[in-house]
């Protein structure tokens, strides 16, 4: 373990200085504790960013647009999957103490970065992607925000790719086949989507081993979403569609 001081006390700084253990390494690796100046509207992200620009260069993590729209700043705050950027020091220190760590449930690159490839190839196996059901010479349909479909999507649809539902999942922890609750409730709206032409092949792979029967509604993912969504509803909803189309004959 080793610690480190700032050499001069920053003019805004306010009460002193916060302690704050960071992972350091990779799935090997060990907490390291720096002290860093605490401010007014001091978010975590910002105390990450002070550890790497003063005290050591060598941090890895990731960031990119600070206001939370991109996401890609997730770590794991005392325990628990946040989105740093938008997280207040004030609302998750105790007793003048932080502990940053990696998302769980992901490789680790280095140190706060993991590596996300398992909760996109996750999307790619629960047909995430739109398939479109005309060609772009043909003309533009109008949706009606007051259809059903349409809401059902718009209370889903908000989703940032942050990864936080992915690494509070209790079953992604147990089951690597489980494709998570990011990629079902993208595959959820794709399924209400009356301009998608694959949801044959989208229901199919949602109702495999580690499809949406797969959750145990443990709700993880809808009390750590950072944007407010609830993935369990629309597993929910993936679980009554695969079943109707089991009872249709549809699956097998």
């Amino acid at each position: 373990m080793s610690a480190a001081d700032t050499t001069e006390k920053p003019r805004d700084a306010a009460h002193g200085t916060i302690e704050v253990s960071i992972w350091r390494g990779r799935d090997e690796g060990r907490y390291e504790t720096f002290r860093v100046p605490m401010r007014e509207s001091q978010t975590v992200l910002d105390i990450v960013t002070h550890v790497q620009r003063h005290l050591d260069p060598t941090l890895a993590y990731r960031f990119a647009c600070r206001v939370g729209v991109c996401g890609s700043c997730a770590m794991t705050v005392n325990g628990r999957p946040r989105w740093t950027c938008r997280t207040h020091v004030s609302k998750v220190v105790e007793n003048g103490r932080i502990e940053i760590g990696p998302l769980a449930n992901l490789p680790v690159i280095k140190d706060l970065a993991a590596d996300m490839s398992p909760f996109f190839e996750k999307w790619q196996e629960a047909k995430g992607a739109f398939t479109p059901s005309k060609t772009r010479e043909a003309d533009i349909e109008p949706i009606s925000p007051e259809t059903r479909e349409r809401k059902i999507i718009d209370a889903a649809i908000e989703c940032i790719n942050c990864g936080v539902c992915f690494a509070a999942c209790d079953t992604v922890r147990w089951n690597e086949d489980y494709m998570g609750p990011a990629a079902l409730n993208r595959a959820w709206t794709l399924v209400n989507d009356v301009r998608d032409a694959g949801n044959a092949a989208r229901v199919h792979a949602v109702a495999q081993g580690g499809g949406c029967h797969a959750c145990h509604t443990h709700q993880s993912c809808e009390q750590h979403c950072p944007v407010g969504l609830n993935p369990t509803a629309s597993i929910a909803g993936l679980k009554r569609r695969t079943m109707q189309a089991f009872i249709r004959g549809e699956l097998e």
